[in-house]
């Protein structure tokens, strides 16, 4: 039987919301995410919309993302993605106005191995590990809002 689990963490983005959900558009993830890089099937433009169809690669991993949900108003954007041989997972973003200048950003990824690598990687995503995972998220945000030093 398949390892699944599901993980939630929030954390705070110093942006009104409507900024900070952009942030976790797939071309604004490029702003903080360290070697983000999607190649857009559908739209080719990388436009963010329900529907889109795009890759990416870490490691010796390649991922096929597709955006499920896109609701800026709201400030949710839902994705599932599937790492071939590996797993396949939901990943859940929603941003809630937390005051005028700042977000508070939950996201919830749901985890199904579809081998015994992706098992491992399941049970080694613990809560601490998912907690550390999504804090690492802030904290590259937060560095990529400082202002740049000449």
């Amino acid at each position: 039987m398949a390892e699944r689990a599901t993980r939630s963490h929030a954390f705070y983005v110093d942006l009104p919301m409507d900024r900070a959900f952009r942030l976790f558009e797939p071309e604004g993830e490029r702003a903080w995410a360290q070697g983000w890089n999607p190649q857009y099937v559908h739209p080719a433009d990388g436009h963010a919309e329900a529907g889109m169809v795009f890759t990416t690669s870490h490691g010796n991993e390649s991922t096929i993302w597709y955006l499920v949900r896109h609701d800026p108003a709201g400030g949710v954007v839902e994705y599932l993605r599937m790492t071939p041989g590996s797993r396949v997972a939901t990943v859940l973003v929603q941003c809630a106005a937390a005051g005028p200048d700042k977000t508070r950003v939950t996201v919830v990824y749901t985890f199904t191995a579809l081998s015994e690598a992706g098992d491992q990687y399941v049970r080694a995503m613990d809560a601490d590990h998912y907690r550390a995972f999504i804090d690492g998220w802030g904290t590259a945000i937060a560095t990529s809002l400082e202002p740049k030093r000449v």
